[in-house]
Order: structure tokens, then C-alpha cells, then sequence
């Protein structure tokens, strides 16, 4: 796992967003599963039961990918980082809106940002004699 970048990634931010998902449901006290406006995580973070959900399975499916293979751990930070590529992006448009069920806020977009450019960055780059010495050349 330490020579693999994308293994690492993988498990640290596996184990961050485990960590961000059990800790929101502390916050959520009384929060609607699917409320617009949640609890406040440090303060600026917004979340809502679902929000804390959807932590916990990205932190399982990075952590147990990380665990895993290179592979895996290279095609989850790729698949999760343009997934919060494109949420990052269009949460700026749904706050306000009924269509906000995660709860989400500004901090919200820019640390889903900042989680895509790390996650696709390391899934794109990191690590490409893996799957290049893995799949066989065609002539």
C-alpha cells in the first residue's frame, strides 16, 4: 500500500469520510432525512441524515478499494472524484432549491472540489504502469 499512491489516497480518504459520516449524525439531531438545511459539522460544513449516509458509503467504497488492489483503489478515486467533480459543480445551482437533498452549502462545494481534484488528480496520474502491465498489448 505505501508504494501504490492511489492505494493511499484511498484509505485516508476512505477513513476521513467514515469519520465525517458517523460524526454528522451528531449533528443532525432532529434534522429531516432529506432536509434543505442541516446541522453545521465544524461550524460551515451543512448536513442532513442523508449527507452522513452518503459520507459512510463513500468512506466504505474507498476504504475497502484502498484495501484492496491498486486497480480498485485507482478506479474508485477516479469514479468517486469526478462524482464530486460534478457535485461540487452543480451544488452551487441547488442551493435554495427543493432539488438540495443533501443539505448542502458553499463549504460544501468547494470541499467537494478540493475531493475531486485530489481523487481524479491521484486516479488519473498515479500509478499507470499498474494497469497498462496488467491488460495485455494489442499489436
Amino acid at each position: 500500500m505505501r508504494s501504490s499512491p492511489n492505494r493511499l489516497v484511498a484509505v485516508i480518504f476512505g477513513a476521513v469520510y467514515l469519520l465525517v459520516g458517523a460524526l454528522g449524525f451528531a449533528y443532525t439531531s432532529g434534522v429531516g432525512f432529506v432536509a434543505t438545511e442541516g446541522g453545521l459539522i465544524l461550524g460551515i460544513f451543512e448536513v442532513n441524515p442523508l449527507h452522513n449516509i452518503v459520507h459512510l458509503l463513500v468512506g466504505a467504497a474507498l476504504l475497502i478499494a484502498g484495501l484492496s488492489s491498486v486497480v480498485a483503489a485507482k478506479t474508485i478515486n477516479t469514479i468517486i472524484g469526478a462524482v464530486y467533480l460534478l457535485l461540487g459543480i452543480v451544488g452551487f445551482f441547488l442551493v435554495g432549491t427543493a432539488l438540495n437533498i443533501l443539505a448542502l452549502n458553499t463549504f460544501d462545494h468547494f470541499l467537494h472540489l478540493a475531493s475531486a481534484l485530489v481523487l481524479l488528480g491521484v486516479g488519473l496520474a498515479a500509478d499507470r504502469s499498474v494497469r497498462s502491465a496488467q491488460s495485455p498489448r494489442t499489436v
